[in-house]
């Protein structure tokens, strides 16, 4: 997001409208984002983060499926491919898609 270098840079002393013009957005967005920084859906992310992460500590075993699946019952309305992409960047091997076997490095030469 651009928005927090833009806060650096004015605080700096480099004018918002002169950053947003370099950046090519309007201000009015910088100013929008600097009063509510959060939007809904950043909550309802973070909200479902930490119910999926309370069901995999339950059950660590099983993978985004299952824990699509306990999120369903409880109410909160996840899909399996909304649930896998929350937990992209997080260190759970169960939400990481492991690579197909027929991409592993092979050696070189011929077969």
């Amino acid at each position: 997001m651009k928005y927090p270098l833009v806060r650096e840079l004015s605080r700096e002393g480099i004018p918002v409208t002169v950053t947003c013009r370099v950046l090519e957005f309007s201000p009015q967005g910088y100013y929008k984002w600097l009063r509510e920084p959060w939007s809904p859906r950043d909550y309802e992310n973070a909200y479902l983060t930490n119910a999926a992460f309370d069901a995999h500590r339950d059950d660590p075993a099983f993978g985004y499926r299952f824990i699509s699946d306990e999120l369903e019952a409880a109410g909160l309305g996840v899909s399996e491919p909304g649930l896998a992409s929350l937990f992209g960047a997080t260190d759970l091997e169960q939400f990481r898609e492991e690579e197909p076997l027929w991409q592993e490095a092979r050696p070189a030469g011929p077969r």
